[in-house]
């Protein structure tokens, strides 16, 4: 039986200031609808942060809603969970329905202990949808007050779903948490603090686990895995590969194959001098999003507006003289008066002497700031 497991869609998502819905679009439109009505698994795994705020925009909602419909229209279930990001008492609306058409949205404890058997090919599969749930909802969920940290949390509710495990079939678990180990990007609202995070070793009754909420894809221990995020959304992702895991599924056995997407505009670091780049992007404008780190050893003015034409989705310009040559400035300057540091600013970056005109003027503002 074949599965696709993904997870952090974030629709609606921001990437300094600029909507990434035309790029969610095209992964949706153009890569993962196409590559479901290709292979024709028998469901997808949606592992939570469908919408990357509680409150979704309705462009977001409107693409998801398309995305659901192309999905029941090629026979295919959808399983998914809500997650940190979403707004779970706002996507619950219309489940029941939704339901009868093979999209099952879990957002609650509760649902998570009705397990959905999906059989295709002569094989079952037996799905336990766990949303994302914070202490306080585990310990009313439990009855058991005593219940610290989510590792805590997180085991007394698998082992509530034990018994519950249907001999014969293939035992999987869909979540949305942190597994202790894993690798965090800048992207993602997560506590890096112990408490926060659960081990792997917690999921060993099941054959799979797929996870959602770390944006790297990769392994969590021997059983569960992080599809990852389809896009990138830091510039510290810029070198993880992309897309969403294939799964093949049969009692006791589960494999999973990632399947790399190309997206419609990558997020890129280069580095090199102004003229370099310059150069480079007048001979090929470059349509990605990118981060410039120049490496001039002066500074290099209105870097940003010249780079711009020939890299329009220019997110950040970076400058390592500026970092070294503010350290190394201000050192010299420490315990000197507001003149001398003005004066400094004007030798160092403008390159040129402080007049006793700009002195004038600097110190009458300084006195208008302290009045």
């Amino acid at each position: 039986m074949r599965m696709f497991h993904t997870s952090d869609w974030h629709l609606g998502r921001m990437l300094y200031g600029r909507s990434l819905l035309e790029d969610q679009s095209w992964f949706l439109e153009k890569v993962f609808l196409p590559a479901v009505e290709r292979e024709r698994p028998a469901c997808v795994l949606l592992a939570g942060d469908i919408y990357d705020r509680q409150v979704a925009a309705v462009e977001a909602i409107r693409l998801f809603d398309g995305t659901l419909d192309r999905l029941v229209s090629l026979g295919c279930q959808v399983l998914a969970i809500s997650g940190n990001h979403d707004g779970a008492e706002r996507i619950a609306i219309m489940k029941s329905a939704l339901r009868r058409s093979g999209v099952v949205i879990s957002t609650s404890l509760e649902e998570a202990m009705e397990p959905v058997l999906v059989e295709a090919e002569g094989q079952r599969a037996q799905v336990f949808l766990l949303p994302y749930f914070d202490g306080a909802q585990a310990r009313a969920f439990l009855g058991d007050d005593s219940l610290r940290g989510e590792n805590a949390c997180m085991e007394g509710v698998l082992n509530r779903m034990k018994p519950l495990l249907l001999p014969g079939a293939a035992h999987i678990l869909v979540a949305h948490c942190f597994a202790a180990g894993a690798a965090v990007s800048d992207s993602e609202s997560v506590f890096v603090g112990g408490s926060g995070q659960v081990s792997p070793a917690l999921f060993e009754d099941f054959d799979y686990v797929a996870l959602g909420h770390l944006h790297g894809p990769q392994r969590a221990g021997d059983k569960a895995r992080y599809s990852g995020s389809p896009l990138k959304y830091s510039v510290s992702e810029a070198a993880q590969k992309k897309g969403f895991l294939k799964l093949e599924v049969s009692p006791g056995s589960v494999t999973a194959c990632p399947v790399e997407t190309v997206p419609l505009r990558d997020v890129r670091q280069l580095s090199g001098s102004f003229e370099e780049l310059l150069r480079k992007g007048e001979e090929a404008p470059c349509q990605d999003y990118v981060e410039l780190t120049l490496t001039d050893q002066d500074p290099v003015l209105l870097a940003a507006e010249r780079l711009r034409p020939v890299y329009p989705q220019l997110l950040a310009v970076l400058n390592t003289w500026t970092a070294s040559a503010a350290g190394e400035r201000a050192g010299k300057l420490k315990g000197r008066d507001d003149q001398a540091v003005f004066s400094a600013f004007l030798r160092d970056v403008c390159g040129q002497e402080p007049e006793e005109e700009d002195l004038a003027l600097f110190r009458e503002i300084m006195e208008e700031i302290r009045e």
